[in-house]
């Protein structure tokens, strides 16, 4: 969808140059989760490392949304409010109305404060997908990183009759083991796809069933979106009632919902917390995902589970776009048709799948000795309230969410040096998008950009978790995975800031370096940033980071 919704995942650290030791690699305790070995790359294959300054932050753009989670103006009206109740009490002792406020009980002249809370602080500890080139985190980010296509033609249903035949499709997935068969049958792919990203991810967060057992579940919640729902389900239940409403499936309504995957979950692990979905179209995920991090900022919750899903390659779905002109029609070569800013694109690919965060506050994740990935910061939301799927000719919107994303969060423009942005492979989109991140960061030499759509299509409102998740999966390895068909960038594109594939080599950059010490190991300060340019009337900011023991 050609638009302008701004999201990302700053994935930052602090931008000090003090060296921190530390005993791991993220430092809170030796998890018992497998992923440890994956740390750090054992193998470079066929790729052209860019060494990088040490004092430099490097950041990361992918389709996702944030927001800081200040909040400022909720609590100025607290202020205010309290404040004029006492300004009143005392008004009315000088002018002797002293008796008739007394008569008043609801008005106690003794107004108790809220005592001081201490600043909580946000972690991701956990990560799941279901993508077209894999379900695992690490299969999923060791194909982008070899420039595998998840691109190919449509075998769910007999397309030969539609302009384009090609989409991101999953075409392997069960659920055995992760879902009750009785359930399966009935649930829209959309649903499926979430409830096992969800508890792949609890699974990666190291959530075992006796930890399962100990948990608060009345502070743990489930928010996943989806921007298209239960499609499929809701579909069959159309083509039943032209035959008769006694054919129709008694869970069409709820199945086709998209709060009904959170609710699922959530009775599944028995969860009690704050359970909804967002749904803003391609920004989904990443509304998602900064609404959960603000229910631990605030108390609410200590754990959640957050991100979105989406199936809707369908022929409705499919049909829908096609009337939209939005699709590729390189039907004859599937793999090249997603190609964001070469000149030769011809429309985005769907795709489809899910990607969860298990999202938690920094202390109970401690005590639980959970391995911590990276640390939310914050972010902004803008709108351009322009079109609803043209981007703003200027990229008001987009500028605007940068700035205010990297104001709030305290990083630098010249900090800035890795985007993995929103990139669809519309003709419109993605050069407006360039454009408006070159406003912003076009003085840094060192700026790279990619996008993760060339090779998985674009998952709609899944696209912003899965994303974060190659985010994650970037700062963890020191990796930044290639554009792939980029062979002839739009006019006024630095193809220098692209990362590509050259002479038939990986193009793509290390974002943080290690540097071995006696006592352990020493990590150079970096940051990344996730943005989603989704949707016209949605944008937003991710912010995140990764922190050595000490700053834990």
């Amino acid at each position: 969808m050609a638009s302008s919704t701004v999201s990302s995942w700053l994935i930052g650290s602090c931008m000090s140059v003090v060296e921190h030791e530390i005993d791991g690699f993220f430092g809170i305790s030796k998890s018992k989760c497998k992923r440890a070995a994956a740390v750090a790359p054992t193998r470079r294959r066929r790729r052209v490392f860019l060494d990088t300054k040490s004092d430099n932050v490097l950041t990361h753009f992918s389709s996702s949304n944030s927001s800081l989670f200040v909040d400022n103006y909720s609590s100025f009206l607290f202020c205010g409010s309290e404040m004029s109740r006492r300004t009143k009490l005392i008004s009315s002792a000088h002018t002797g109305e002293v008796m008739a406020i007394a008569s008043q009980p609801a008005m106690e002249v003794s107004l108790k404060k809220k005592p001081p809370t201490k600043e909580r602080r946000v972690v991701v500890t956990g990560m799941g997908v279901a993508t077209p080139i894999g379900h695992d985190p690490h299969e999923f980010y060791e194909n982008l990183l070899q420039g595998v296509s998840g691109i190919s033609e449509i075998e769910a249903f007999d397309c030969s009759q539609y302009p384009t035949r090609i989409a991101g499709e999953i075409k392997s997935f069960s659920t055995d083991g992760w879902i009750v068969p009785k359930l399966s049958k009935r649930m829209d792919k959309f649903m499926l796809y979430m409830l096992m990203a969800g508890k792949k991810a609890l699974s990666d967060g190291g959530i075992t069933d006796d930890m399962m057992d100990e948990l608060d579940k009345r502070r743990c919640g489930v928010l996943i979106g989806s921007a298209m729902g239960g499609m499929k389900v809701f579909n069959d239940a159309i083509e039943a009632l032209r035959v008769s409403y006694r054919k129709m499936n008694p869970f069409c309504v709820p199945f086709a919902t998209t709060n009904m995957g959170s609710a699922m979950l959530a009775m599944d692990l028995g969860w009690m917390g704050p359970n909804y979905s967002i749904s803003t179209a391609c920004a989904t995920s990443n509304f998602c995902i900064l609404n959960a991090a603000n229910h631990i900022i605030r108390g609410e919750a200590d754990m959640m589970l957050c991100g979105g899903s989406d199936a809707a390659i369908i022929p409705i779905g499919l049909g829908g776009f096609v009337a939209c002109r939005a699709l590729s029609q390189r039907n004859t070569d599937p793999a090249r048709a997603s190609r964001p800013w070469d000149s030769n694109r011809d429309g985005f690919v769907m795709g489809e799948g899910a990607g969860v965060l298990l999202l938690e506050e920094l202390e109970h994740a401690k005590q639980r000795g959970a391995t911590i990935y990276a640390e939310f910061l914050g972010g902004s939301f803008t709108c351009d309230a322009y079109h609803m799927t043209e981007p703003h000719p200027k990229g008001t919107g987009v500028i605007l969410c940068v700035e205010k994303a990297l104001a709030q969060s305290g990083v630098s423009k010249k900090d800035v040096n890795y985007i993995n942005a929103h990139a669809t492979s519309t003709p419109a989109g993605d050069l407006k998008e360039y454009q408006a991140l070159l406003h912003c960061f076009g003085q840094n030499p060192e700026l790279r950009v990619n996008s993760t759509k060339s090779m998985i299509g674009h998952l709609l409102g899944a696209a912003g978790a899965v994303e974060a998740v190659a985010t994650i999966q970037a700062i963890r390895t020191g990796w930044a995975h290639p554009n792939i068909n980029l062979e002839t960038p739009d006019e006024g594109v630095v193809r220098i800031f692209l990362l590509c594939i050259v002479n038939n080599f990986l193009f793509m950059i290390r974002i943080y370096l290690l540097v071995p010490k006696r006592n352990g190991w020493i990590l150079r300060w970096h940051c990344l940033i996730h943005l989603d340019l989704v949707a016209t009337t949605h944008q937003s900011y991710l912010l995140l980071t990764s922190r050595s023991l000490g700053q834990y």
